[in-house]
């Protein structure tokens, strides 16, 4: 559910960046999604760009009230919550991998951070479909893919780091 406001106008483009366009909400979005931190303490504390905790919070509501993310108590503790991603969420998938090889293009990241953007360029659309559809496991509760993306993901870093 989008957070009612008044728009600057009916354009797509504009309406998208007035949910995500921000500094901070596709990089929460990227740390869910890619790295499964789901709790206020691991999106704060395994940070990269070092997010202030106001800023976490603020973009933590902004985007439960936007309909990205949703938040369910904590089974082991339940002032805390466990934050999931909604279909709306997943459908960025391929906008983040796109952004992503522009990024490698243009903006000269380390190597290391480079490695998972050449991937996901390289897979395309149908790396990006089975990404899709195993964070739709993992955070919506569908039925387990075959193949595990995120698991591909995670040994090709390992494998850089080591070499």
């Amino acid at each position: 559910m989008a957070v009612p406001q008044t728009r600057r106008s009916g354009c797509p483009i504009n309406l998208t960046l007035e949910q995500i366009g921000d500094r901070w909400s596709l990089i929460v979005i990227r740390d869910v999604m890619f790295e499964n931190r789901r709790s206020y303490g691991a999106l704060l504390e395994q940070n990269q760009e070092g997010i202030a905790t106001n800023i976490l919070a603020s973009r933590l509501k902004h985007l439960t009230a936007s309909g990205l993310l949703t938040r369910c108590p904590d089974p082991k503790h339940q002032q805390k919550g466990i934050y999931s991603l909604t279909e709306a969420a997943i459908q960025l998938v391929p906008l983040l991998a796109h952004m992503a090889a522009w990024g490698v293009r243009h903006t000269h990241p380390s190597k290391e951070a480079s490695l998972r953007a050449e991937v996901l360029e390289k897979g395309g659309p149908s790396l990006w479909s089975a990404l899709m559809d195993e964070l739709r496991y993992l955070h919506l509760g569908a039925p387990r893919p075959v193949r595990s993306v995120l698991g591909e993901l995670r040994t090709d870093d390992e494998q850089a780091i080591a070499t």
